[in-house]
Formats: structure tokens, sequence, C-alpha cells
């Protein structure tokens, strides 16, 4: 499999959407208060033109597989971001592709000066648990910042 990750083009819009609302269907996580309801999942290109915001595009031997970006959520500390949206299509999971896309993530993060990656899953997604811990992300008790998805029980928190 021939790996390439990119940032976001404005083409890449319609696909990430129907990757990571696929995704959040195949786990029973596509309830209110996820990023399934968000406007912004069908705007990514976009939403992430914001300063020190990035999405990533994983493409597999040329097609389009998944994402993930880093964003400076509102009500955040100023040196902290969100890692958001990471999501991969059903084939490509399991191939160490979701961890090339968070180091890549995690690079940018420190590139642009945060010094803290916050995130927030459900307990729906609990197989990309592991992978965050070994990524050095620890729980919090309570959320950060001003997500809107109330849906997200589950608040991890790293230090770059």
């Amino acid at each position: 499999m021939d790996i390439l990750i990119r940032t976001i083009q404005p083409a890449d819009n319609k696909e990430i959407a129907l990757i990571i609302r696929s995704a959040l269907a195949e786990f029973g996580a596509n309830k209110p208060g996820t990023v399934y309801f968000d406007e912004a999942t069908d705007h990514l290109y976009e939403a992430f033109q914001v300063p020190s915001s990035r999405y990533h595009i994983a493409l597999a031997d040329g097609e389009l597989v998944g994402g993930g970006g880093i964003f400076p959520t509102p009500g955040l500390p100023q040196d902290t971001c969100e890692l958001v949206k990471m999501y991969l299509a059903a084939r490509v999971r399991g191939k160490g592709l979701g961890k090339e896309l968070i180091q890549k993530n995690l690079e940018f993060a420190k590139e642009a000066g945060y010094r803290h990656v916050y995130l927030e899953t459900m307990p729906e997604l609990q197989r990309a648990m592991p992978v965050y811990e070994k990524f050095g992300f620890r729980y919090l008790d309570g959320p950060m910042g001003y997500t809107g998805h109330f849906g997200c029980p589950i608040w991890m928190l790293k230090d770059l």
C-alpha cells in the first residue's frame, strides 16, 4: 500500500465527510453531540483555514481513506490545541496508517508552537484509546474548551 499524507484540499470535503460519518455509524456512534451532526464536517477545508490549524488527508494508493487534524478549539488555553476528526475507512484500519496520521498531526502541533494536545472520544471508539495512550495521552476528569461535543465523555491530554 502506497501511503501519502497531505493537507486537505477543497475537493476532499465530500469524501472525508462520508468516511467520518460511515465510521461513526459503523461503531454505533452516530448520535447527537458528535461530529456526525457537525455542519463543519461537510466543510473541513474551509474550517481548517483558521490560523494554527491543519487537516491532514491520508491517501492509500491514490485513494482518500481518512484524515485527522489539529485545531485551536475555542476555550482551550493558548498553548493547547485539539486533535480532531481523526477517522479512517474500515479497510485501512489496523495497518499503522492511524499512527502515521497522529504522528503527522503531533509534529504540526509542535511546529505551530503548541505545548499540549487535547482530544475527546467516546466509548464506542474504544479501539483508538490504546493508540492514544501509546502516544502519551493521559485521561482527564473532565472536558476542556468549548467543543460542543457533549456526546464525547472521554477526554485526554498529551504534553508535547
